[in-house]
């Protein structure tokens, strides 16, 4: 598919009592198309994730990131004093029982604009846990991409203070799911990767596909990162745009 021009703007849009911001990209044109909700890094909804949602939408879907601290002023806590104690907050700030309900609003309200059809999700690092999970409740997706989710949140960044697993996870996964890991993670034990492939791959009802690209690190997508791995993120993003335009485009 030609590429589009794309615009960015943020909206607003009601998760539960509270009022969640997210930032949306739109391909110019008028045709209905997929729609995508993104859930992002822990760093939240960045210039480079906001540059990136515009990427995407160019492609031709909608796509609405979901900003996990909305709540908290659209940034992850800041009052940490080690790198292991900003991630162990984000984390904690961006749990489950918060972004997965916002995400789940977010598809909502996607269905209620003009031009969107069917729906999937994206999830990088944290948001890719959260796409996890989400996807594990819902029949609302028409499918799902995961990069590089932590297959079991280790207790220092949980809300009760205990390990919580993805992998058991994998028999509630109802639509077809992508998933891409880099084999030189630092953050992510290959024994859980590992894990985490077999569980879905024998367990999940759903199609799975599951990518690990050698010599990749944490978070290889992010270009503004020394970890920046461009091989990896040019087949990532080349095997991940074809499989929403499978799934989600009208008429397939």
């Amino acid at each position: 598919m030609n590429k589009r021009t794309s615009h960015g703007r943020w909206v607003t849009f009601p998760s539960g009592a509270d009022q969640v911001r997210g930032y949306l990209a739109e391909p110019d044109g008028d045709d209905v198309l997929g729609a995508v909700v993104c859930a992002p890094e822990n760093l939240g909804v960045t210039e480079h994730r906001q540059e990136e949602t515009r990427r995407l939408a160019a492609e031709g879907f909608i796509v609405l990131t979901v900003d996990p601290y909305s709540r908290i002023g659209g940034r992850p806590p800041q009052d940490y004093t080690t790198v292991e104690e900003r991630r162990s907050k984000a984390f904690i700030a961006a749990r489950d029982e918060v972004v997965v309900p916002d995400c789940q609003a977010a598809l909502e309200w996607l269905r209620t604009q003009p031009r969107v059809g069917r729906v999937g999700a994206l999830g990088y690092c944290l948001g890719g846990g959260t796409v996890l999970a989400w996807a594990a409740g819902t029949r609302d997706l028409a499918c799902s991409v995961v990069l590089y989710a932590l297959p079991v949140v280790p207790a220092a960044y949980s809300p009760d203070g205990r390990d919580r697993s993805r992998i058991e996870l994998a028999p509630r996964i109802q639509a077809p799911m992508q998933l891409h890991f880099g084999d030189a993670d630092e953050a992510i034990p290959m024994d859980q990767t590992l894990a985490l492939k077999e569980a879905l791959e024998s367990q999940a009802p759903a199609p799975i596909a599951f990518h690990v690209y050698p010599g990749a690190r944490h978070a290889y997508m992010d270009s503004t990162l020394e970890r920046y791995s461009p091989e990896a993120a040019a087949l990532t993003y080349e095997r991940f745009v074809d499989f929403l335009h499978r799934h989600l485009d009208a008429g397939d």
